[in-house]
């Protein structure tokens, strides 16, 4: 078994090239930290071919754990939706950014102390199980408050009673600061919106401590919680499961089923360009092709070839059999990443992403 270049083809810190696999990145890794709104599941309902593959994975002997910035639900409700989902999962496979944030209050914080929540409640389970006391109101002299997200029906006042308590001086900690949390009528506001709901109320006297991906608090609690010797990261976002991945120093998968699309893929900075790409969850079941760059700045993947001139990305196929869209793709990643460097790739796309149909 061999993966190939799932840990090089880096220049000056970022990715330059996707990397490949010469088998499936299932058996390459042996668990898989997945992401779940915009991966597993949107709006509540599974994304297509998620249940498959999951499934198939697992039967191989990966490890499935799914890791997410949403505070809102108790491990226990998120393994029982994924299990109704067809995703048979127990609450030790969930890891949240409501759990990463109560480890991280209760290091700074007396024992017993009251945290003043906005959120759900799988945040104040979190807290609880950490010894600590969640309380609703800013008088009751908390030793902390902490912003987790609570859903479209958080009372305003919520965000009042927070902005109170920073303006007082209390420590301020957020599960995550994800701007946006994709449903199944679109993307809507996230934690991270919430957040400068707050800063904005309380004048900007302060920062939150944050524990939520991309940042170090939730790699060390995924770890710690899941024991992964060779994990693989799988998620949708760019600026928290591909940047968390880098962060860690681990490779990552990011599919095109959430957030990301691919122009936005083509003009990431190097610790957003993640190992591998894939439509969805089935590329967990395959291995990865080989994107190699050749002389004048062309980069081959499959029948693919891409690279920049005057200022565009251009994109041909060799041929139009086998001619994989994901190819292409990979092709445009490794041609724009090459041409950026330790930058953004400013080469339009149009004519290029118009070619694959994206």
């Amino acid at each position: 078994m061999t993966v190939r270049n799932g840990q090089g083809q880096h220049d000056g810190g970022g990715r330059r090239l996707p990397g490949s696999s010469a088998v499936a990145l299932s058996a390459a890794y042996d668990t898989a930290l997945l992401d779940l709104d915009g991966v597993v599941y949107a709006g509540g309902e599974a994304i297509p071919y998620a249940v498959e593959a999951l499934g198939v994975a697992r039967e191989g002997g990966m490890h499935l754990a799914y890791v997410t910035n949403n505070a809102l639900r108790t491990p226990e409700e998120v393994a029982t939706h994924l299990t109704d989902l067809g995703v048979p999962a127990v609450a030790g496979d969930v890891v949240t950014s409501a759990q990463a944030v109560a480890r991280l209050i209760a290091e700074e914080v007396p024992p017993g102390s009251r945290v003043l929540v906005v959120g759900g409640e799988g945040l104040r389970v979190a807290l609880r199980e950490r010894g600590l006391v969640p309380v609703e109101s800013a008088d009751f002299e908390p030793a902390a408050v902490v912003q987790g997200y609570g859903g479209p029906d958080l009372p305003w006042g919520r965000f009042a009673e927070a902005a109170y308590a920073v303006q007082r001086g209390v420590p301020w900690y957020a599960s995550n600061t994800d701007l946006t949390i994709p449903g199944a009528r679109g993307i809507g506001p996230g934690n991270g919106a919430a957040v400068e709901v707050v800063r904005i109320a309380s004048g900007g006297r302060a920062e939150p401590k944050v524990a939520g991906k991309p940042l170090p608090p939730m790699h060390r609690e995924t770890v710690l919680r899941t024991g992964a010797a060779r994990p693989l990261v799988v998620g949708d976002r760019l600026d928290t499961d591909i940047e968390g991945a880098f962060n860690g120093g681990v490779d990552s998968l990011l599919v095109l089923t959430g957030v990301t699309d691919v122009a936005q893929l083509l003009t990431a900075v190097p610790e957003h360009r993640p190992t591998y790409v894939a439509a969805d969850l089935r590329g967990l079941l395959v291995g990865q092709p080989e994107v190699v760059e050749g002389a004048g700045g062309v980069v081959a993947c499959g029948a693919w070839r891409a690279s920049v001139s005057g200022g565009e990305l251009v994109l041909e196929a060799a041929s139009e059999v086998g001619a994989d869209v994901m190819d292409g793709v990979r092709a445009l990643c490794g041609a724009a990443w090459s041409a950026a460097g330790d930058g953004v790739c400013g080469a339009d796309a149009g004519k290029a992403l118009a070619s694959l149909g994206w």
